[in-house]
């Protein structure tokens, strides 16, 4: 089978190839730019080592499209008071979108990536699966990718383990030339806050701080600075310490309160993907409402195809509107959307 790997340079997708091209497939390689890489040399690095494996290594530009569908709408999320998950968004626009399209046109069958989850094709339909390494598990980070999508996808990674993907590397001899994993948004090189400023798209405007109870206490510098369930940079002496539970578009407001006003019963999600058959009426899932949580119990209450409600078993803290929520049965993802109220 003539398969593309989306290659970054980092172990997982680097053993993905290695993997693939061992069991005997035909496949070459996909470096895809964003324009805000760091590591000049490391496409010369990269391609040098396909090229002794019998590997093509082609780079694609995706400078534009990385702009306008990640980038801003990171900006855009950030104006309208929420808080944005780009790599999400990357995934189902750009690497199992355009990229993918890419690889299709270059003659692939399938796109391979490194990503710790499964997936499993038959003739009638697509399940998405957690990957077996509960720790590593990127199930999330793939929530909002259409059946369609994932039908031409494979995840070689979904049945190992990291520790064992790393030896493999290391029994290889690639764990030198491999880029360090990042934990932060790839487009970003300082905080958050100075990159939204510098970018134009969001003027620093400072507001009120209020409580819960409507008693304002002091100023903020922007709204961009905070989101919700944030305790640091409030800078407002109480009787006990301030989170932050609401932000206030409209009015440039922040509401803070007490710990336990973070927490919420319920939550809106709209735009909706839905990767099995919607559901025609309400049904108990288990929902992560951000990639580092736990999957929690809730029911999920249809609004329209592409709406719903949850209703979480116990109150949940800090569920923020901008983030995604994925919707699970077991180890079968349903689909996911994005958080808009609580």
């Amino acid at each position: 089978m003539k398969i593309a790997v989306a290659v970054s340079g980092g172990v997982d997708s680097m053993v993905t190839a290695l993997l693939l091209k061992a069991a005997g497939h035909n496949i070459f390689a996909l470096h895809f730019l964003t324009g805000y890489e760091t590591v000049e040399n490391h496409k010369s690095i990269l391609s040098e080592h396909f090229k002794k494996r019998g590997i093509q290594l082609i780079t694609v530009d995706m400078c534009a499209h990385f702009q306008s569908q990640v980038v801003n709408y990171f900006i855009s999320t950030y104006a309208q008071g929420q808080t944005p998950n780009p790599c999400v968004i990357c995934n189902a626009k750009i690497k199992f979108g355009f990229l993918r399209a890419y690889a299709m046109k270059m003659g692939a069958e399938r796109m391979a990536t490194g990503h710790y989850a499964q997936i499993e094709h038959s003739d009638t339909s697509i399940i998405l699966k957690k990957g077996i390494d509960a720790r590593k598990d990127q199930s999330y980070f793939l929530g909002l990718l259409s059946a369609r999508q994932l039908s031409y996808v494979s995840f070689p990674l979904g049945q190992w383990k990291k520790e064992d993907v790393v030896n493999y590397a290391i029994d290889m001899g690639i764990d030198k030339i491999v880029q360090p994993e990042s934990q932060e948004v790839c487009f970003i090189r300082d905080r958050y806050q100075d990159f939204l400023i510098r970018t134009g798209c969001i003027q620093q405007k400072a507001g009120p701080i209020i409580t819960t109870l409507g008693k304002e206490i002091g100023h903020h510098n922007g709204l961009h600075e905070f989101t919700i369930g944030q305790r640091r940079g409030i800078n407002c002496p109480g009787p006990y310490p301030y989170y932050v539970v609401r932000l206030e578009q409209h009015s440039n407001t922040l509401v803070v309160g007490k710990k336990e006003d973070l927490l919420s019963d319920r939550c809106s999600v709209r735009d909706i993907n839905w990767i099995m058959d919607p559901p025609k009426a309400a049904m108990d899932i288990n929902v992560r409402i951000r990639y580092r949580t736990k999957a929690v119990q809730a029911r999920l209450e249809p609004v329209h195809s592409n709406q719903a409600i949850l209703y979480f078993h116990s109150k949940q803290s800090a569920v923020t509107p901008g983030q995604v929520a994925v919707f699970y049965q077991g180890d079968i993802v349903l689909g996911g959307g994005l958080i808009i109220r609580t």
